[in-house]
């Protein structure tokens, strides 16, 4: 792209998957409200994540990516709140054992309010309405008048993201993350679990370092190392006039960042070269992330690795692939390969989920266990193959115990899913499988450490 970037010059493209606002005059008022608002982050938070992500690239660190597929104003509670972050926080030890490595994490959360659709309508108990787009858009509920996008609700997507952001800041820093907190959760789960003996070893292990560093006198409730951590926001940068309304020049550097969360990324759905979204992304300064699916050519990728990343700065882009695990032997390697061979600086992360999504016979939208395990398998593989890095993985995961996923160590099946079926759009891990799936990619990751 050679125009010059400005804040709205995004809006001189094809923008896709827009709400269509009824009142535009209404949209105006919320956006110039919302550009009034304080900043969610900051720009030097940005910047540490860039650099941490830098350290993923090279195989130094490893990213870990989850949350909730679309958060709900209705869930904005601090019980749900507090554990999704404790899943993630459970996960990451793992991980961080497993690899002997820092684990980066970033959160699916405190924004993820905005979602594209394959069909702007939905036929629902014989009436055409718009499809749910996520709660800062129009709402969940299956009703004509509350499917028409709302403006006001960009405003209560700020203030819930506000709030919940808060929480998790509190959480981080005031002793919920202690390493030990965490660790007696983990050995809980093994001891719970019907494949407990199984992932006993690596368990055990972790507990008898932790106890080791407690006898040498390295009391972990005296070092912010052992009980606080850095836990980073993300979403779907996906309503432009919402984003862009939250995008400030930073006073120190005088370059532009979105302060409605430390990491955005563009969706599989919205990554035209010629589009509104990489125009408007490749003006921020944030660590970005891009979906790169089965549609995407190693030509075209590089075509917007160029356009997002024109500097090669490492740390700066994150590519998430998504081609479900019958497509991404074919699919994945040719990427990797074009990618290296120009010497493009990008983190790879794997997003097992979206490609691995079928409707069962009960009319539920669902995964297995064992599909999402078997991409995330053939992710590492075909990486070691090509003599790249696999940098990390991207969960839609959540910390309670529903029913949308099946398989895993609770052996979930077509029947038991209406028992817990909550979410409000794709199908998430539930808090079992999700450590489930941390115990997995740690036992792949120890092969590499």
């Amino acid at each position: 792209m050679s125009n010059q970037w400005h804040l709205d010059s995004w809006r001189d493209f094809p923008a896709a998957q827009q709400p269509e606002y009824p009142d535009l005059k209404e949209v105006e008022q919320v956006l110039a409200e919302l550009r009034q608002q304080p900043p969610l982050v900051f720009a030097g938070e940005c910047r540490k994540l860039k650099k941490k992500l830098a350290d993923v690239a090279v195989g130094k660190a490893f990213l870990l990516q989850g949350g909730d597929c679309a958060e709900q104003f209705s869930q904005n509670h601090a019980k749900i709140i507090r554990e999704k972050l404790r899943i993630i926080l459970q996960m990451a030890v793992v991980l961080t054992y497993g690899s002997l490595k820092p684990v980066v994490k970033v959160g699916r959360i405190a924004g993820q309010y905005a979602k594209p659709r394959s069909k702007p309508m939905e036929r629902v108990n014989g009436v055409e309405m718009a499809s749910y787009k996520g709660d800062s858009i129009n709402s969940v509920e299956a009703d004509f008048d509350a499917r028409v996008p709302d403006p006001q609700r960009m405003l209560r997507a700020y203030h819930q993201s506000a709030s919940t952001l808060n929480l998790l800041r509190a959480f981080t820093h005031g002793g919920y993350a202690d390493l030990n907190m965490v660790n007696a959760w983990n050995l809980q789960f093994v001891k719970n679990s019907p494949l407990g003996q199984h992932y006993e070893d690596l368990a055990t292990e972790i507990h008898r370092t932790l106890k080791f560093i407690e006898a040498c006198g390295i009391d972990s409730r005296r070092f912010p190392q052992l009980n606080q951590v850095d836990l980073y926001t993300s979403h779907e940068g996906l309503v432009l006039g919402f984003e862009a309304a939250l995008t400030r020049c930073d006073s120190l550097t005088q370059n532009w960042y979105n302060v409605g969360a430390h990491m955005v990324w563009i969706g599989d759905r919205t990554r035209q070269l010629d589009g509104a979204h990489v125009e408007y992304f490749r003006g921020i300064n944030n660590p970005i992330g891009m979906k790169v699916g089965p549609s995407c050519s190693a030509d075209e990728l590089m075509k917007l690795i160029d356009a997002l990343n024109p500097n090669n700065e490492a740390g700066r882009l994150v590519l998430i692939t998504r081609f479900g695990a019958s497509k991404i032997e074919r699919m994945l390697p040719k990427l990797i390969r074009k990618v290296k061979e120009n010497g493009r600086k990008v983190v790879w992360t794997c997003d097992p989920m979206h490609g691995n999504t079928f409707n069962a016979d009960t009319g539920h939208k669902t995964r297995r266990f064992s599909d999402i395990l078997q991409e995330l398998t053939l992710f590492f593989k075909l990486h070691r193959a090509e003599g790249t890095v696999p940098g990390g993985v991207h969960f839609e995961l959540t910390g309670d115990n529903v029913t949308e996923c099946l398989g895993g160590v609770e052996d979930l099946k077509e029947e038991h899913l209406a028992n817990a079926y909550e979410t409000a759009c794709d199908p998430r891990l539930n808090a079992a499988q999700s450590l489930e799936m941390a115990f997995k990619i740690a036992e792949m990751l120890r092969e590499d450490a």
